[in-house]
């Protein structure tokens, strides 16, 4: 009997903690489909509303959330609450009131029983591995073990694809094992303390599964910053700019007067700090974003300062180049206020990374899944390609 050849028309996909709907459109990107998606924030609800098809969302506590309210899916995704795993928080971990919605996202799963989908990503802050001296990390996958997935870490950064600097932790747990990593680990994808975690947890069904690396990109925060007109309003006044300049350390003071005096115009970011108990501004080096944050208040928004021909301008960053520092540069923005779309960006992924990881890792996976099941479950034999997965 010639083998069967696996085609994968549309994964299903359900998206929790979906926010304003990145991870989901990220997927589609690579040929998914969203059926199910869930959060609690009404206003994210409304910008996901406005992108994208309103029917698949539920809007409420994922704790009412139940495994019967979950259509048969493929893959599902968690891009579950840092708050209490950031370096910037409380650092309460998995026993946070925020994180801590891990454990609903896995009770989900659990009540989803034979139905559970083969695939499933989670997301996070970097400080999700240090979290409790690694203790979070660890309860995570032995719970994700206990429910049939063996797992995997992968680190990916924002700026391999644009200006922004965003690493983030993913977790994908497949419910079949995968090859071994057969070639050098990436330092990129899998830093060092990967293996160290590894190491001392050998008890865990964890696997490394070879992904490749996206292209170099020559990002630049000059794709990405709108261009508007020298006595545009946005830009602060000349009191403002002041203060701005004077709350800056020598060599601070220093990297900014070297950009003001430069023969051509050219972008930095810049994030207010508290240093000594003294609120100062701290302007990048590099000519990308820093990292997009949930703006509640200004030392987590990101001003842009553009400097050089001997002129030096500063306002805040707009929730248009949040959309284009995430990937979605024609996302549309129109029903919520500034404020509401720059806390919803600064909430969320940024979308080619999504798109890598569901390209070289979850459909991947997904094809080794359903092999598995064709042919250890129904004896159904595949093609020599399929196969090899």
């Amino acid at each position: 009997m010639k083998g069967l050849c696996i085609q994968l028309s549309q994964p299903r996909v359900a998206e929790f903690f979906a926010g304003i709907g990145l991870v989901g459109h990220a997927l589609e990107r690579e040929g998914c489909k969203v059926i199910f998606a869930n959060d609690i924030d009404p206003v994210k609800h409304r910008l996901f509303a406005d992108n994208y098809d309103d029917s698949v969302f539920t809007v409420g506590d994922i704790r009412d959330i139940h495994g019967h309210h979950v259509p048969d899916v493929d893959i599902a995704t968690a891009s579950f609450p840092c708050t209490d795993l950031s370096l910037a928080g409380n650092r309460a971990g998995l026993t946070g009131d925020h994180s801590g919605m891990f454990w609903q996202f896995t009770r989900i799963l659990d009540e989803m029983g034979h139905r559970r989908p083969r695939v499933v990503m989670l997301e996070n802050v970097v400080g999700f591995f240090s979290s409790n001296g690694g203790k979070d990390l660890r309860a995570a996958i032995e719970e994700l073990n206990a429910l049939g997935y063996r797992c995997d870490l992968v680190l990916a950064d924002a700026r391999w694809f644009v200006p922004q600097s965003r690493p983030r932790v993913f977790i994908v747990g497949s419910s079949a094992p995968l090859p071994a990593n057969q070639s050098d680990t990436t330092p990129a994808a899998r830093p060092s303390w990967f293996a160290e975690f590894a190491s001392q947890n050998p008890d865990l069904m964890l696997q490394e599964f070879p992904v490749r690396l996206p292209a170099t990109l020559d990002v630049h925060l000059s794709s990405v910053v709108d261009r508007i007109s020298d006595d545009d309003s946005a830009w602060w006044d000349a009191q403002r700019t002041k203060a701005f300049v004077d709350s800056l350390s020598p060599l601070q003071g220093a990297r900014v007067e070297e950009l003001r005096c430069a023969p051509a115009v050219e972008w930095r970011t810049a994030y207010r700090r508290t240093r000594n108990g003294v609120p100062v501004w701290e302007v990048r080096r590099d000519a990308i974003a820093g990292c997009l944050r949930t703006a509640r208040g200004g030392s987590s928004k990101q001003a842009v300062v553009q400097a050089g021909a001997g002129g030096l301008r500063i306002r805040w960053m707009s929730a248009r180049e949040y959309a284009r520092l995430q990937g979605v540069p024609d996302y549309r923005l129109d029903s919520v206020t500034e404020s509401q779309a720059l806390f919803g960006f600064g909430d969320a992924v940024c979308v080619p990374v999504v798109q890598w990881i569901g390209r070289e890792y979850l459909l991947p996976a997904l094809a080794a899944a359903v092999r598995e099941r064709l042919v250890i479950n129904e004896g159904v034999p595949v093609c020599s390609g399929c196969a090899a997965l």
